[in-house]
């Protein structure tokens, strides 16, 4: 039953490569990224399988962004310190909010905002959709990639801020 299987995980390999391997930042720093996001989802998950659902990690060139929302602001330094712990951090941008009675309707709209933008992106010919990370928290878009230039990065914030309910768009685009 397995190597029926194979091919699928062998194809779906080599896509992850040629993907990894077309950013700015080429197939050794996707894997480091994705490396250094893994050992983050592992410490939060060891500590808390509650702080794992309620949070969010990009990573970019070991500049980690922190997003979810934490249930107490303990649960908030606790995810801080243990992103640190993991190997080729070199900076980590804490955009975690204490929970303040989110409900499933603003989850829902968090998710619909986040899975418009990456349409719209996926749809604009001046944008390279693959270089950008999206996270919406509480109406707030925050974006973490590779802009070709400025004129790109100015499309992708438009179009974020064009979206309805969108409260903000915060960028850490380099």
């Amino acid at each position: 039953m397995m190597s029926g299987c194979a091919p699928l995980i062998v194809g779906g390999a080599a896509t992850t490569a040629v993907v990894a391997a077309s950013q700015p930042r080429g197939l050794g720093g996707a894997i480091s990224d994705t490396e250094i996001q893994a050992q983050i989802n592992h410490f939060w998950f060891q500590h808390s399988t509650d702080m794992h659902s309620r949070l969010s990690t990009n990573v970019n060139q070991g500049t980690v962004l922190l997003t979810g929302r934490a249930k107490d602001p303990e649960m908030r330094l606790d995810a801080v310190r243990l992103a640190w712990q993991a190997n080729g951090v070199k900076e980590i941008i804490n955009e975690i909010v204490v929970d303040d009675g989110s409900t499933l309707t603003d989850s829902a709209r968090d998710t619909w905002i986040g899975t418009q933008l990456r349409s719209k992106l996926m749809f604009d010919r001046d944008v390279s959709s693959i270089n950008y990370s999206i996270e919406t928290v509480n109406g707030v878009v925050y974006l973490m990639g590779n802009a070709r230039d400025p004129a790109e990065l100015e499309r992708v914030t438009g179009h974020a801020r064009s979206l309805p309910y969108v409260k903000r768009v915060v960028s850490y685009v380099r």
